[in-house]
């Protein structure tokens, strides 16, 4: 079975400066609980969503209005037996112009479907680059996760158990 990284991609009648300063601020579309700074290099930050996801995060590269790249320094998942999976991977965001108009292509390389978490995982990214930071990118408004407020089926899901 091949294994290819999770990638998702969207296209806004935006700038590719206004994407990529979206992306450097994933409070407002990811959660409003990230502890740290995320819009410089070497900034490290953390994730968490309740007792179900926590996550450190390291900016490694920035392009201004072309990449952004964090790396998974640590990860805890409550709900699979590897706990650790995200861990040593990275989150890719690339912008380029097309046709006038901004295209964000988001990989999160080493998410594969062999994981025990990429449905969930596939889920949560869908819903926050997709949803989420689309609508924070066009509107200003995105949907970050709020301090215990599940966003996707799956956070909902894991929440009851």
């Amino acid at each position: 079975m091949e294994n290819k990284n999770f990638t998702t991609s969207l296209i806004v009648n935006k700038t590719t400066k206004d994407v990529y300063e979206a992306i450097l601020n994933p409070r407002a579309w990811w959660s409003v609980e990230i502890e740290g700074d995320a819009d410089k290099i070497n900034d490290v930050f953390d994730y968490h969503f309740e007792d179900v996801h926590r996550c450190k995060i390291k900016i490694v590269e920035l392009v201004p209005n072309e990449k952004v790249v964090w790396y998974i320094l640590d990860n805890d998942f409550n709900f699979t037996k590897d706990k650790t999976e995200w861990v040593d991977t990275k989150v890719i965001f690339e912008i380029s112009e097309v046709d006038g108009q901004a295209q964000l292509t988001f990989t999160h390389d080493g998410l594969v479907p062999s994981y025990e978490c990429y449905e969930a995982c596939y889920q949560g990214w869908t819903h926050y680059i997709k949803s989420s930071l689309q609508k924070y990118i066009t509107t200003g408004t995105g949907e970050p996760n709020q301090t215990d407020s599940p966003q996707t089926e799956t956070e909902k899901r894991l929440k009851k158990a």
